[in-house]
């Protein structure tokens, strides 16, 4: 990781096995800005970016996961699937709050974007309904091995969730609380699309077309809704292309990006031999945060 990562709780205990589990959360970020990491235009709105993206993708997850679960004889697979689904439909809704408060608050309009969102994830990756089971589970497989890939980056963007610098630099709180929480089921249950896909079938050429989609995929998105959300009010990000890379370059020396080298090499990960999740991210970290922040709601 970049060398200006601060590290939450690398060192906590191997928890062992652990369920994945939803988790019953409520949070607020009213009047959270625009620029909610103070001087730090560009990374706020890549992260803010996810929000546009987020409820309709992790609502496709649980439509696909639902569907698997019929096809899984595996009880500890279907245990830990159903467990992944609540997450995931618990992560549509706090983003989908997200979408609501935070971009009308700061004069964004979302209705375009999100409803190419829903044509996206609804209609173009929709399994089609007069399918013969054997064409039918086809689709099923490559659609899961394209959560695999997904779900791949978003634990490497958990990982770097649980360990950034943005406390350092200001950052608003409701929204590190949110993004935190949602960094560190990412990394608690980073092995789970992995496990299923492979289930229903491994190779080559499977990771391989799953990465070729899912890759141009997020990267143009994330793009999309950068640029969307630098038409807000009091946005303050440049307006060039190269610009906008330069800073978030800049920003992820400083611990408030991902660390783009590590993103691209792992794409070479995810596709070559002996590939396995568990290699990205730390489950002690992030069961101890989730544990942490349990306590701290608790308590408050």
């Amino acid at each position: 990781m970049g060398g200006g990562y601060t590290t939450l709780n690398n060192i906590a205990a191997d928890p062992g096995p652990v369920a994945v589990r939803p988790r019953n959360v409520e949070f607020n970020c009213s009047g959270a800005p625009l620029q909610w990491i103070p001087g730090h235009p560009v990374s706020s709105h890549f992260v803010s970016a996810f929000n546009l993206i987020l409820p309709e993708c992790e609502e496709w997850f649980v439509r696909v996961f639902s569907e698997a679960l019929g096809h899984v004889d595996d009880e500890i697979l279907r245990e830990t699937m159903r467990g992944f689904i609540g997450q995931e439909a618990q992560h549509s809704r706090v983003h989908g709050n997200v979408l609501d408060t935070f971009f009308a608050e700061n004069g964004v309009d979302t209705t375009e974007f999100t409803g190419q969102m829903r044509w996206v994830f609804r209609r173009v990756l929709r399994i089609p309904s007069r399918l013969s089971a054997r064409r039918r589970r086809k689709h099923l497989i490559s659609q899961l091995w394209l959560i695999a890939a997904i779900e791949h980056f978003t634990a490497i963007f958990g990982d770097f969730l649980l360990n950034n610098s943005w406390e350092e630099y200001g950052a608003h709180p409701g929204l590190v609380d949110i993004y935190r929480w949602h960094g560190a089921e990412e990394v608690e249950h980073r092995c789970v699309a992995h496990d299923v896909a492979t289930y229903f079938g491994d190779g080559p050429l499977r990771r391989f077309w799953a990465m070729l989609a899912a890759f141009p995929l997020i990267i143009s998105v994330v793009i999309r809704g950068v640029h969307l959300i630098n038409t807000g009010e009091n946005s303050g990000a440049p307006k060039s292309e190269i610009a906008m890379w330069r800073a978030l370059h800049a920003d992820a020396e400083l611990g408030l990006a991902p660390d783009f080298g590590r993103v691209l090499r792992s794409v070479l990960t995810f596709v070559g031999p002996g590939y396995n999740p568990q290699d990205v991210g730390s489950t002690a970290q992030a069961v101890a945060y989730l544990s942490r922040m349990h306590v701290t709601r608790v308590a408050s």
